[in-house]
């Protein structure tokens, strides 16, 4: 039998925790806007306590996102969440910055470190270095193909996470930019109304069939991909080369939709998990999903066959 690996669902509420646990998630990634970015909702500390209540009951684990770009103003008060999160028992922070490094390690430090540095997470030797510092995972950057992740992980002597459905971030900035477009164009804007829920997008000129969206919070201006990742049909590649967590980004979905798409992996994983030699993907797990996406969204393998140019 083949060692599983990890479901992971983003939850932006106890609702959507609840869902994705049943769904067949083994951890949730959790967070409040004030110290992760793109997260599909902002909890409180007492919602992440209830959400941590509900994934340990049912032997599953909670991460929370510590992602965010820490500026001066926000690190006075991260060592008060840093030790609240570790009372609370979560079971792991995803990090970018080493101020959370330092702030774990000295208030939490059973809590365990996911480095999560987003498009720079390309090589096994920077991974391993932040393994050395404390870390005990690596989220792999999203533009490396399926070559460059399967042959990394064997370099890499910290647990590998990868994306494998969902949307991804392409465009961040801490400025309001729609904000000061619409501005300039004599159409002000009410303070947090375009959030995720607004529904706006992008669209270039040439590509009028590409929507990427776009939202801005307490955080700034985000620009979202135009396309989803699924790589259902070679989840099987990324088995075999032992990661360790797999991810589906919830963000901008509607909960029934991810429901459905972790239950589809949790299918394909346990699959495989019982008998390697005998799996084998089966064209219709993608009907179920094919049949509630958005039609505007094409499903794509994202950029694990991408030729890369450098």
């Amino acid at each position: 039998m083949s060692i599983k690996p990890e479901l992971l669902a983003a939850a932006g509420s106890l609702a959507d925790a609840a869902a994705y646990l049943e769904a067949g998630a083994d951890a949730l990634l959790v967070g409040e806007d004030r110290f992760g970015m793109r997260l599909p909702g902002s909890l409180t500390l007492d919602e992440i306590t209830q959400v941590v209540q509900l994934a340990h009951e049912r032997g599953s684990k909670v991460y929370v996102s510590l992602n965010n770009l820490m500026t001066n103003d926000l690190l006075p008060e991260l060592p008060a969440y840093v030790k609240a999160l570790g009372e609370i028992g979560v079971d792991a922070v995803e990090f970018n910055d080493p101020s959370v490094l330092t702030a774990v390690k000295e208030l939490a430090p059973q809590i365990k470190l996911h480095w999560n540095a987003e498009m720079t997470a390309t090589n096994y030797s920077t991974a391993n270095y932040w393994g050395s510092k404390g870390a005990s995972r690596v989220i792999l950057a999203r533009e490396l193909n399926m070559d460059e992740v399967t042959d990394m992980k064997p370099q890499l002597q910290l647990e590998a996470q990868v994306q494998v459905h969902g949307m991804t971030n392409i465009y961040h900035s801490k400025r309001r930019l729609v904000n000061s477009y619409m501005q300039q164009q004599g159409r002000p804007v009410n303070e947090g109304s375009l959030g995720k829920e607004r529904g706006l997008f992008l669209i270039e000129a040439e590509r009028q069939e590409e929507k990427y969206p776009i939202y801005e919070d307490i955080n700034g201006t985000h620009i979202m991909s135009s396309e989803d990742i699924c790589i259902l049909e070679d989840l099987h590649l990324l088995m075999a080369a032992g990661m360790d967590s797999f991810k589906v980004e919830t963000l901008l979905k509607p909960r029934h939709y991810n429901e459905l798409v972790i239950r589809t992996y949790r299918h394909a994983i346990d699959l495989y998990a019982a008998d390697a030699s005998t799996y084998a993907f089966q064209e219709e797990w993608m009907d179920g999903i094919r049949a509630i996406q958005d039609p505007e969204r094409e499903l794509s393998f994202g950029f694990f066959y991408k030729e890369q140019v450098y």
